[in-house]
């Protein structure tokens, strides 16, 4: 046998790379004030050759939105990455007043295999002080090489500070729920609905979570949500402990957000895998968008 050979079966393949974007893309809008979906797709291929596409802020029919004709977003992007599957995360599922109906929420983009679908509505407490709108946590279990893995996107609210608050518990729920599950997992059936599908305890989160590291919120969702249940961790402080967050609002809007930038897009892995991580890191040139994208390269 050829020496390569000998070379190759003994240290076998190099360990693969996952590759997940996150990004909050405002409707498609740019900074620019245009619509433009395929700028979306072409600067998230720029980013990386990613696994996983988390989207906040996808719209179907909503005409009223600044620069938008109501054209279906998730469609549109469905069509921009052939080859990958749309999962879609409406957290606002209404009648519009001309018929049809009217979509605002998530998306998951990925060319992995999709296991599993979960749509969490998050709590939306009453607040009449302050605007706000229906929101939800998407997740799906992936199956990559190594095995399933949760990648959940959700986008938390803006204005109210106890809707935002309670949201943050849910998230930390669904945690210890997903633990739980796979530590106890129902009985199985053969087929049928009452089937039993993985979803294990690893997993990874992103959001635009509408607060900086500073917040109590950070710090609370970063809490042990059960005993024995791997907690999550802030993949940026993970692997760039002492690099302050790069900002991901307000680089290039200063319209909307006046202020010095910040950071509030996030993402989170539970504690088993963080070891896993090899890269996070911010595009901060882009102004496809009010928000930034972040990548994350995970270990398989």
């Amino acid at each position: 046998m050829p020496t390569a050979s000998i070379e190759l079966s003994v240290l076998g393949d190099p360990p693969r790379n996952v590759k997940l974007i996150t990004w909050n893309i405002q409707y498609c809008r740019g900074c620019d004030g245009r619509i433009d979906p395929a700028r979306i797709a072409r600067t998230a291929r720029d980013i990386a050759d990613f696994d996983v596409l988390c989207l906040q802020e996808v719209a179907r029919n909503f005409p009223d939105l600044s620069g938008s004709s109501g054209e279906d977003q998730f469609e549109i992007l469905a069509g921009l990455f052939p080859g990958y599957a749309m999962v879609k995360g409406a957290a606002i599922d209404a009648l519009a007043p001309e018929g049809g109906r009217r979509e605002f929420g998530n998306a998951i983009v990925t060319r992995l295999p999709v296991l599993q679908v979960l749509r969490h509505l998050l709590p939306r407490p009453a607040d009449p002080e302050a605007p706000s709108m229906q929101r939800v946590a998407l997740e799906t279990v992936l199956e990559l090489p190594s095995g399933p893995l949760r990648v959940t996107t959700t986008h938390l609210e803006y204005y109210s500070a106890r809707q935002r608050a309670a949201q943050v518990g849910r998230l930390r729920e669904l945690q210890r729920e997903a633990a739980e599950h796979a530590a106890f997992p129902p009985r199985d059936k053969e087929s049928g609905p009452f089937r039993n599908l993985p979803r294990p305890e690893s997993g990874i989160l992103t959001a635009d979570f509408n607060f900086p590291p500073e917040d109590p919120l950070y710090e609370a969702l970063q809490a042990p949500p059960g005993r024995g249940v791997p907690p999550y961790r802030d993949a940026w402080r993970v692997r760039r402990p002492r690099e302050a967050h790069a900002p991901t609002l307000g680089i290039h809007d200063k319209a909307q957000w006046p202020g010095p930038a910040i950071a509030c897009d996030f993402i989170f892995v539970t504690e088993d895998i963080a070891d896993r991580v090899e890269d996070v890191m911010v595009e901060e040139s882009t102004d496809a968008s009010d928000h930034q994208p972040v990548l994350l390269v995970l270990r398989d």
